[in-house]
């Protein structure tokens, strides 16, 4: 009994693996691009010169609000410092008054 399990223990032999086949890779076919009319070409050339056009015109519209700001800003800033020279002036004459009266 013990000569049978060692003859079937040798005849066990590993298990060779069997090396697993690449799948290959389907090609997509391109789909074919349908030509487009001539008037669907105007159409769209209208449309991205409409679009520029007014892209442009957004453009130019926040130039001019940049513009008119700053200008806005400049005028304050005048405004205010011919506001304290105004003042300065006031202040220096009411103090000359002040010396003359003493």
């Amino acid at each position: 009994m013990m000569m049978m399990m060692m003859m079937m223990m040798k005849k066990k032999k590993k298990k060779k693996y069997k090396k697993k086949k690449k799948k290959k890779k389907k090609k997509k076919k391109k789909k074919k691009k349908k030509k487009k009319t001539k008037k669907k070409k105007k159409k769209k050339k209208k449309k991205k010169k409409k679009n520029n056009k007014m892209k442009k015109n957004k453009k130019k519209k926040k130039k001019k609000k940049k513009k008119k700001k700053k200008k806005k800003k400049k005028k304050k800033k005048k405004k205010r410092r011919r506001e304290e020279e105004e003042q300065e002036e006031q202040e220096e004459e009411s103090e000359m008054k002040n010396k003359g009266s003493k």
